[in-house]
């Protein structure tokens, strides 16, 4: 499943009732959420707002539509952060804030802030500015006093938004090439099958955009969806993937582990015996077993990986 949306939970010393008075009392949210007052009457349909303070300008930090308000229990609007030009550019997303009693005096509280898959800037953005909030609207229940606010060291070494979009795609490919392994060791059924390919295909598609790929990426991409091509008995496919995986590992060179290399040659073996070529396919298994493996660890796991190797 892909990272679509960013999960909280918090424990804090107090009721739910001033916990829910905390989310949305503007006089109370001005002293943690950056200075914005909550604007709403928390009618379902209703408009919300975080209005920024008038002598940092009096506009709208942050607007949306209430969909449930469930006091003091739940709460959830969309959300469209304007604060920044690239965010306010982007789809809305949804909040979703729950409250609960845990014990004596004390409420379990978590937000949701998802629909964020067509909005990597918001993705990015607001992902440790809910820590920040959370914990310090923690600190004022408790303590009565708010933390330090953190933005203007925050904003002198913010990211821009080319690397926004690419952290936001390496999540995306990570979570994606971990699917795609779920579903190539899943039952072989043609809903499965296509299924793997779609991931594959999705984690290729991020791992071009990421923030920070290397070459290496690119081989382990063309690698991945060689073995799901093969998983799903697509000779050719397997093939021309197999293929140019050896070609992204040997350009990269050094950029790649030796790893990389064996099983490149494996896929051209199993690619190979896929379309009833044997000879190749014992030639490449010999080729993907002679590759020296440096490291102890990933000898051993490779070969586990190759025990079904016919030479």
């Amino acid at each position: 499943m892909a990272v679509t949306a960013h999960l909280y939970q918090i424990f804090v010393r107090a009721t739910p009732e001033q916990v829910w008075q905390a989310i949305t009392d503007p006089a109370f949210t001005t002293r943690y959420f950056h200075g914005t007052a909550f604007t709403s009457t928390l009618e379902p349909g209703s408009p919300v707002r975080y209005v920024m303070a008038a002598a940092d300008g009096g506009g709208d930090a942050v607007d949306g539509t209430i969909e449930v308000a469930d006091a003091p229990n739940r709460l959830v609007m969309t959300w469209r952060s304007l604060y920044r030009a690239d965010m306010a550019a982007e789809p809305p997303s949804r909040v979703e804030w729950i409250v609960e009693a845990a014990g004596d005096g004390l409420t379990r509280v978590r937000v949701a802030h998802g629909d964020l898959a067509k909005s990597p800037a918001t993705w990015a953005g607001v992902k440790d500015g809910w820590v920040w909030i959370l914990d310090c609207m923690k600190s004022v229940l408790e303590t009565g006093q708010p933390l330090p606010d953190w933005t203007a060291d925050a904003a002198a070494t913010g990211a821009s938004a080319q690397d926004v979009a690419g952290e936001w795609h390496r999540a995306q490919g990570i979570e994606a090439n971990n699917s795609t392994w779920e579903m190539i060791e899943a039952e072989r059924t043609p809903a499965n099958d296509e299924e793997m390919l779609r991931r594959a295909y999705a984690a290729a598609y991020h791992w071009q955009r990421a923030a920070r790929r290397t070459p290496a990426n690119e081989a382990r991409a063309l690698f991945l969806l060689a073995r799901a091509h093969w998983k799903a008995g697509d000779a050719a496919a397997a093939t021309r993937y197999a293929d140019a995986c050896l070609e992204a590992v040997q350009a990269a060179g050094d950029a790649c582990a030796d790893f990389d290399l064996a099983y490149a040659y494996e896929m051209q073996a199993r690619a190979a015996a896929l379309r009833g070529d044997e000879q190749t396919s014992l030639e490449r298994w010999a080729a993907a077993k002679a590759v020296p493996i440096a490291d102890p660890d990933d000898r051993a796991i490779i070969e586990a990986d190759f025990a079904d190797a016919p030479v």
